[in-house]
């Protein structure tokens, strides 16, 4: 245990500024999103309006079954919408802190210069356990006063203690479970991919049985911050299990830690070999020789993730079961169009979810050239006769191959699910539109980051705040009401029509125009500068 307090304190002061920024962006999204929905559902209808919504199969998938009961305040449809995704983003945010400050203090050497000193075993581990728990108890009081000053018409003050600590215990609990994974794992990149792979793989399961059985959401982990009834019941024992849960991985990891040698994982994933394959004849080869894995996974995860959202597409494309009177009126080959017709809708949003989920491992394949260079890993490739050209092109190229296959492949899952759970036929082609917008969109995405990537590299992260207000907005956009110049903020925006409609030449050549004037800006500043090593 001893340095555990020093080593806390040297944490929490290099981190500040970033845990300032999550801050802001999460508990400023809560406040706002609460002082907007008064307006929203001020009156009767709006509200009724709201409620049948929500209870659609569609709208199930995305925030959970509506559990509350009348009369409905506003206060109640606000945690209603917000818990699932509030829930979503505090994990992100552990996440990044429990591998950063684990694995990837191990990987970077400065671990092993802290473990040098009279440093005990778990100490730094212990560290980080603190660290986190601060930071989310801080989390914690924030969006509890952010609530408690909105005046959202409803708000008591057990519900807003309750979101808040729910939240805090959520994001706790997943940051526990990224901890567990980094005594697996001999690596960051494994640590941060098998953490969001459990997020995503628990979300998705989340969301099958909301749609499906929703008492069966209890054994999903994740669908317990959607049973706290908040505002209305406020239901504790959710709290409990994710408490419970969070100290018995805790303990588990210190324990793992324990026995585990410095440097490796617990997992052996991978064999070193002797030499290296022929086919590794240049920078490109080289570095999907090492992303093979973040590659496979990733087209996989896609596809169960779009074959997970066409499983639902019988549920939320039923029209006799959500409004058998209409139904009736239309007769059967017109219920089955109005069924087409919704379902199309919903793979439209859903393209673009896919599209921002796929812009991640592409903007971490385009980071990856600075921090190769920062770690002197580029520095040998350098001291070859190969051109900044062509490493500049490898990492691009790499990333535009990931993102597109990731796009198809959720396109794909979601057409082959989705077909299989109607008894109607779907066109395919249709599906493919969401492919020929949403890519060139990512592209565009792309493009600011080779811009700052290249002109300014200490400040490439800031590209992460384009994809994340994208989902924001075209996600939860209609729910908070936004303009419609604030869904066109990003190029995410700009295809809100497809697949219902064919593809705008305008904004797809934009996107492509995007990608190419700041990709070149990008390569023109990354020659001339100098290299960031160490």
């Amino acid at each position: 245990m001893r340095r555990t307090s020093l080593l806390l304190k040297t944490y929490l002061r290099r981190d500040w500024f970033k845990f300032v920024v999550w801050a802001l962006c999460i508990v400023g999204l809560a406040a706002v999103s609460a002082g907007k929905f008064n307006s929203l559902y001020e009156t009767e209808a709006a509200m009724a309006s709201i409620i049948a919504t929500l209870k659609t199969p569609a709208m199930v998938s995305m925030f959970g079954p509506m559990t509350a009961t009348a009369p409905y305040t506003v206060a109640v449809i606000y945690a209603m919408e917000m818990m699932v995704f509030m829930g979503f983003f505090m994990a992100m945010m552990n996440i990044y802190f429990a591998v950063k400050n684990t694995r990837g203090e191990e990987d970077s050497g400065v671990l092993e210069l802290t473990r040098a000193r009279a440093v005990s075993r778990n100490a730094p581990l212990n560290a980080v356990i603190s660290q986190l728990v601060i930071i989310n108890v801080v989390m914690g009081v924030l969006l509890t006063l952010g609530l408690e000053v909105s005046g959202m018409n409803g708000v008591t003050i057990e519900g807003s203690l309750l979101f808040g600590i729910s939240l805090a215990i959520f994001g706790m609990m997943f940051g526990s479970f990224s901890l567990l994974i980094a005594q697996l794992t001999d690596n960051s990149r494994g640590a941060t991919i098998g953490s969001y792979v459990l997020l995503g793989g628990l979300f998705v399961l989340r969301m099958i049985t909301d749609v499906q059985n929703s008492d069966t959401t209890w054994w999903t982990i994740y669908g317990w911050i959607e049973k706290l009834n908040i505002y209305d019941q406020n239901d504790w024992f959710p709290v409990l299990l994710m408490l419970v849960l969070t100290v018995v991985v805790c303990t588990v990891t210190v324990m793992l830690n324990r026995t585990r040698d410095f440097g490796s994982g617990l997992l052996v994933l991978n064999h070193q070999q002797k030499s290296s394959s022929r086919l590794i004849n240049g920078p490109f080869s080289l570095l999907l020789r090492l992303e093979r894995m973040p590659l496979i996974i990733w087209t996989l995860g896609m596809f169960c993730l779009g074959a997970s959202y066409g499983s639902i597409f019988g549920q939320v494309g039923d029209l006799l079961a959500t409004n058998p009177m209409m139904a009736k009126i239309l007769g059967s080959q017109g219920t089955d169009n109005a069924n087409l017709a919704v379902v199309m809708s919903f793979a439209g949003m859903l393209s673009v979810v896919f599209a921002v989920v796929s812009t991640i491992p592409a903007l971490q394949i385009i980071f990856k050239i600075n921090r190769d260079e920062r770690k002197g890993w580029l520095e040998l490739i350098h001291a070859n006769a190969v051109s900044r050209l062509k490493v500049y092109l490898s990492y691009l190229g790499l990333a535009v191959i990931i993102s597109g296959i990731c796009l198809f492949a959720a396109i794909l899952g979601m057409y082959v699910s989705g077909s299989a759970a109607v008894d109607y036929d779907l066109d395919f082609s249709k599906f493919l539109r969401g492919f020929t917008s949403y890519f060139p969109a990512v592209l565009a995405v792309m493009g600011v980051g080779t811009f700052f990537v290249g002109l300014m590299p200490r400040l490439q992260n800031i590209v992460w705040f384009v994809p994340i207000y994208g989902f924001v907005s075209i996600y939860l956009g209609a729910l908070l009401d936004f303009p419609k110049w604030a869904k066109q903020l990003t190029p995410y925006g700009w295809f809100s029509k497809v697949p219902i409609h064919a593809v705008p030449t305008e904004p797809l050549l934009l996107c492509l125009g995007i990608m190419i004037v700041l990709g070149i800006i990008g390569f023109i500043t990354y020659r001339n500068r100098d290299l960031t090593v160490n």
